[in-house]
């Protein structure tokens, strides 16, 4: 999707954002709401009440890059934190699933291999 570093911290916000945020209004969203530092090199998800466009707000070096995805159909589902958070942690490969519409909640539970004797 973007060619981000392997093993980039992923935040998806589980609240609706106000997709009126530029850079500051989504740093503050950061820093204030998912307690994390926007400089830190994670990658952080928003998404619209509607839940039909997303924003992606990164630190590289020398600035912030803001990416914005309109959905033509469907709709992204929001996961639901644990511990009365704000966000949750995915990998690059469950983000790439959240964006095609698969749903996350089914994809954590996958069924482990059984290992070779």
């Amino acid at each position: 999707m973007m060619g981000l570093p392997s093993g980039t911290p992923i935040y998806l916000c589980t609240e609706p954002v106000d997709f009126r945020n530029g850079f500051d209004g989504l740093t503050g969203i950061v820093t204030a709401t998912l307690g994390q530092n926007v400089l830190n090199g994670s990658l952080f998800l928003f998404v619209n009440r509607r839940r039909d466009r997303i924003k992606a707000l990164w630190w590289e070096t020398g600035g912030l890059t803001l990416w914005y995805r309109r959905l033509e159909q469907g709709t992204v589902e929001l996961p639901t934190p644990e511990d009365d958070k704000t966000h949750v942690t995915i990998d690059s490969v469950e983000l790439a699933m959240w964006i095609a519409g698969v749903s996350l909640k089914s994809s954590r539970h996958r069924r482990k291999r059984m290992t070779a004797v």
